[in-house]
């Protein structure tokens, strides 16, 4: 049960990695000092001191980053690979007790696959919304991100299994507006 749990949280940890890279794991390192999460030995640096200076500053700057115009986009460049990295660092710290490649395999597909996915979808809204807005809407989506970020990183340490129902209806949407843009709307069927 304490694998499937820590898979949970890593998958949730994961998924706000997609919105913002270094939140989730400012948040995952405050939360082990605080005794509210447990890290396998391997992985106990996250909770350490030196962590929470390097997450903290990573997250400034990432944070005020997005609010730059033109440096949101370079951002978006740099974060999408990091992104990945971060989902898949995070999901393998909290899958314990697992065989070595079964955890990075895990890890890799589970956590690098959903943080590449919801930071996908922040990207192509980024897009969306400089096209239509010249750029101007950027900081209102750079606060939602922001906030997707905070809200389930925390949810994912406090009540896992909400916030997987919470990924996987974020995944169900996804999936479909990407099924609806490549096979298009099917006429209905009248009689």
């Amino acid at each position: 049960m304490e694998t499937a749990l820590g898979i949970i949280i890593g998958i949730g940890l994961s998924a706000a990695c997609g919105f913002r890279v270094f939140v989730p794991l400012l948040i995952m390192n405050l939360a082990a000092l605080s005794g509210q999460l447990h890290l396998p030995e391997n992985f106990s640096w996250i909770g350490s001191t030196y962590a929470t200076m390097a997450f903290g500053s990573a997250t400034v700057v990432e944070i005020i980053g997005y609010y730059v115009p033109g440096v949101d986009h370079l951002l978006d460049v740099i974060a999408t690979p990091a992104a990945v990295v971060a989902g898949t660092l995070t999901t393998a710290s909290m899958a314990v007790d697992l065989p070595p490649f079964l955890k990075w395999t895990l890890a890799l597909i589970a956590g690098g696959g959903i943080a590449g996915l919801v930071q996908g979808s922040t990207v192509a809204l980024r897009a969306k919304s400089s096209m239509a807005t010249a750029g101007a809407g950027n900081p209102f989506f750079a606060t939602f991100e922001l906030a997707g970020a905070i809200f389930i990183a925390v949810l994912a340490i406090m009540v896992p299994v909400l916030c997987l129902i919470c990924v996987a209806v974020f995944c169900f949407f996804i999936f479909r507006k990407i099924g609806r843009l490549i096979f298009g709307r099917r006429p209905s069927q009248a009689g």
